[in-house]
């Protein structure tokens, strides 16, 4: 899946593609998934289920920047999110409409409208109206994010404008990416805690925060796109409403 290039140095650096970070990303999901419907008791599959939306949010942003029309990507998304209503309610609420929880494109297509309106008050060139409109649409996406009740409330809406802020490989970008995704995962969200042992010291790790470790897939990821074809393109925005219809048919069997 993977391709290996040499450095110059004798040294063979890890190198993913743009189709290779979608293919994990839908794997940790799936994990995460079978934990929320057939294997409860698995503890370990949510745990690693974690890294899955920090890779789909750094995408949706990357996909922002590459796609050739950002109308018909947006329309995608819009159309894919309806779709996967039904399925997502299903799965989560166990009936056809749950209205508490709303999937997880819902809260890409919230991250991708502020991103798009702080874009065309940059692409203006006045520092001082996109500082302005920035503030303002970081604390509209969490606020109507967390009202809407889209997957991962506002804290999600904030993770895709984390990678949009902290786009790009320089060292400030990855440590913005890094402390900004602490500060959403494990102060704002939290959660679950587990007690570790670590050279005689005892400490706390939040499930919620393995989230960071997306940031290892992420970094690896310069740009490449790999594997491109129409097929795959929508067979990974079908995968999300189709795997989670077949995950409620076999439990509703099972059961």
């Amino acid at each position: 899946m993977t391709d290996n290039k040499n450095n110059g140095n004798g040294f063979k650096l890890l190198d993913l593609s743009s189709a290779e970070l979608h293919i994990i990303a839908m794997l940790l999901m799936l994990m995460d998934h079978l934990w929320a419907t057939l294997l409860p008791a698995e503890e370990w599959l949510t745990c690693a289920g974690r890294v899955a939306f920090p890779i789909f949010a750094y995408m949706t942003v990357e996909g922002y920047f590459h796609t050739r029309s950002l109308k018909k990507y947006m329309l995608r998304m819009l159309l894919f999110a309806v779709l996967s209503e039904i399925p997502f309610d299903l799965m989560y609420g166990g009936t056809w409409f749950y209205p508490v929880h709303q999937n997880v494109i819902w809260t890409f297509l919230l991250g991708l409208l502020g991103i798009h309106a702080m874009e065309a008050v940059r692409k203006k060139g006045r520092t001082w109206a996109y500082l302005l409109v920035s503030v303002l649409i970081v604390i509209a996406g969490l606020v109507i994010g967390t009202l809407c009740m889209v997957d991962y409330y506002g804290v999600g809406v904030l993770t895709v404008f984390v990678f949009y802020f902290f786009r790009g490989r320089k060292p400030w970008c990855l440590l913005g990416q890094l402390a900004a995704l602490y500060w959403l995962n494990v102060e704002m969200l939290g959660g679950l805690m587990y007690p570790i042992k670590l050279f005689g010291m005892e400490f706390e790790l939040c499930q919620q925060g393995l989230a960071l470790l997306a940031l290892i897939p992420i970094w690896l990821y310069k740009g490449r796109q790999g594997h491109h074809s129409k097929a795959f393109q929508y067979f990974c925005y079908a995968f999300y409403p189709v795997h989670m219809l077949i995950l409620v048919l076999v439990l509703n069997c099972v059961n």
